[in-house]
């Protein structure tokens, strides 16, 4: 139920620890996973890397036409601090996301398309920070990781086009980008709890609590510490405090001692499995996210959607309805508050959406 796949990453862990030892169970096959390494990798920053690794699950396989282009490849990104896994990897499918998805029958049927979900740079598997280079890793941002993953698909996947790209939270952001960046790489786009603007106000201000509270941590050493930092916590608490809505945490903790002890017992499962260089370099990679100039670049149907819920993505601030407006074939949804809601980690209830992407995907076949 949290916005962040980082918030639920000690979750994923147990899953796949569990999965070691039983047989797949979910109604989609099990990912196939691979690294791409991308040479010469040159940021935004002008920082380079002589290689950056690009972890991936696949489902399905790839299907071109008679020309050898590829016709049902679907790209979906993740959320900040996370990775792919938080989507798609457990022993009995993730009842959520992937499993409302990628089943038989559903709207990305694995026996369909070939999905692709990438771990970001900087997150899960990929090069990150936490590897080695710590505070001397180059500074990323969303436009580096938009390129990551267009360098996996074009030179290791060798995909043309994409039949969809969709994305939550972060992901969701990277959507926007991807249609602007390459509007004429896909078909369709649906970018999950996000806003076509640059972060500012309280979303801004949060994530900089976090940051803050990492980097001017004394025992953060420029990112080069033995243990991690203590601001690491208030950090993760930050996170737990804008992952959900007001009715579902009051509901889950009704009583001062409950309200403590779950907040505990969340951010401490979550720090075990948490670097704070990657988190604070995840929450800085915002920095050059500012989409609005280009909304009219986009080509592809976009749906977007948003639940009003979402502490993050406020539907009070207006600026969904006003970016949506400048996208020519674009269209917002927000799902209205209800006993199914779950604040901004309504992205991965797709149950709550995913007719909204059955429709998309109908409106854009060729």
């Amino acid at each position: 139920m949290q916005p962040f796949s980082i918030v639920i990453r000690h979750v994923a862990a147990i899953a796949l620890s569990v999965a070691a030892t039983h047989a797949w169970a979910a109604d989609y096959p099990k990912p196939a996973e691979a690294d791409f390494v991308a040479t010469n990798f040159r940021f935004a920053s002008g920082e380079t890397l002589p290689e950056v690794r690009i972890h991936y699950r696949t489902f399905g396989s790839v299907a071109r036409d008679a020309n050898g282009h590829a016709t049902n490849v679907v790209l979906i990104g993740h959320g900040t601090g996370g990775s792919g896994a938080s989507l798609v990897d457990s022993p009995t499918g993730n009842t959520l996301f992937a499993s409302e998805l990628l089943g038989k029958g559903q709207p990305l049927d694995a026996e369909k398309y070939f999905v692709v979900v990438p771990d970001g740079l900087g997150h899960g598997k990929s090069s990150k920070p936490s590897d080695g280079l710590h505070g001397r890793f180059p500074r990323y941002g969303y436009r580096d990781m938009v390129e990551a993953q267009y360098r996996l698909l074009t030179e290791g996947l060798k995909v043309d086009h994409l039949r969809l790209a969709m994305g939550t939270s972060m992901g969701g952001m990277h959507t926007w980008m991807w249609g602007e960046l390459h509007p004429e790489f896909m078909d369709a786009l649906m970018p999950l709890a996000s806003l076509p603007v640059q972060i500012a106000g309280r979303n801004r201000m949060w994530r900089k609590i976090a940051i803050d509270a990492i980097r001017n941590d004394p025992g953060f050493r420029e990112g080069d510490y033995a243990t991690q930092p203590a601001g690491l916590q208030v950090a993760t608490e930050m996170l737990f405090l804008m992952s959900s809505n007001p009715v579902v945490r009051q509901k889950a903790m009704p009583t001062r001692a409950q309200t403590d002890a779950f907040l505990d017992k969340s951010v401490a499962a979550t720090m075990a499995s948490t670097d704070a260089n990657d988190l604070a370099y995840a929450l800085d990679a915002s920095y050059d996210y500012d989409p609005a100039a280009d909304l009219g670049r986009i080509r592809a149907p976009l749906v977007a959607i948003n639940s009003a819920d979402d502490l993050i993505n406020p539907p009070e601030l207006g600026l969904l309805e006003a970016g949506i407006a400048r996208v020519p074939r674009g269209r917002a949804i927000v799902i209205p508050l209800s006993d199914e809601t779950i604040g901004h980690g309504t992205h991965t209830k797709a149950k709550l959406w995913k007719e909204h992407l059955a429709n998309l995907l109908l409106e854009t076949e060729r």
